[in-house]
């Protein structure tokens, strides 16, 4: 049963069911399969394995990926605000340009990973794995690097370091 709402209640509520459906924004599905511009917004991937999937620019913010394995994978230009990547494999994965603002990559596994651009401002890496990581030009303002493994990474300056 449909019950309408008459006068500036019921034209307000309209026009907001209105705009909602005009605007073309997808709504996050978790059940859609992985995929450039996928909106995983919020969503639960604990223990998946996602190895060489294509998630460029897909929306992942307050997202959990805990232990999954997204080895490889092209994460680049993604939106993962506040995103969990508890303990994740992330060998070799490509991050440039990804917006990571307080994401949490402890005891993460980002060996050979590309940050290039990305942005890392209080993202957590305590005890992260981030050899031969590239961090050229990358955003790292308040980061947490408490023993993090930098060993031969570049460093925001495009010069190796440790």
């Amino acid at each position: 049963m449909i019950r309408l709402i008459s006068g500036p209640a019921g034209a307000a509520a309209l026009g907001l069911m209105l705009a909602a459906v005009g605007s073309g924004q997808a709504t996050a599905a978790c059940t859609d399969p992985p995929g450039a511009e996928v909106n995983w917004q919020r969503c639960i991937f604990d223990g998946l394995d996602l190895r060489k999937v294509d998630l460029r620019g897909a929306r992942l913010r307050d997202g959990s990926f805990f232990r999954a394995n997204l080895d490889g994978s092209d994460l680049s230009g993604v939106s993962a605000f506040k995103a969990k990547f508890f303990n994740t494999a992330m060998r070799d994965v490509r991050l440039d340009g990804a917006k990571l603002a307080e994401a949490d990559f402890t005891k993460a596994d980002l060996t050979g990973a590309s940050l290039v651009g990305a942005d890392l401002r209080r993202a957590r890496f305590f005890e992260t794995i981030l050899r031969q990581a590239n961090l050229s030009d990358a955003e790292v303002n308040g980061a947490d690097l408490t023993r993090a493994d930098l060993s031969g990474a570049t460093w925001t300056d495009g010069k190796r370091g440790c």
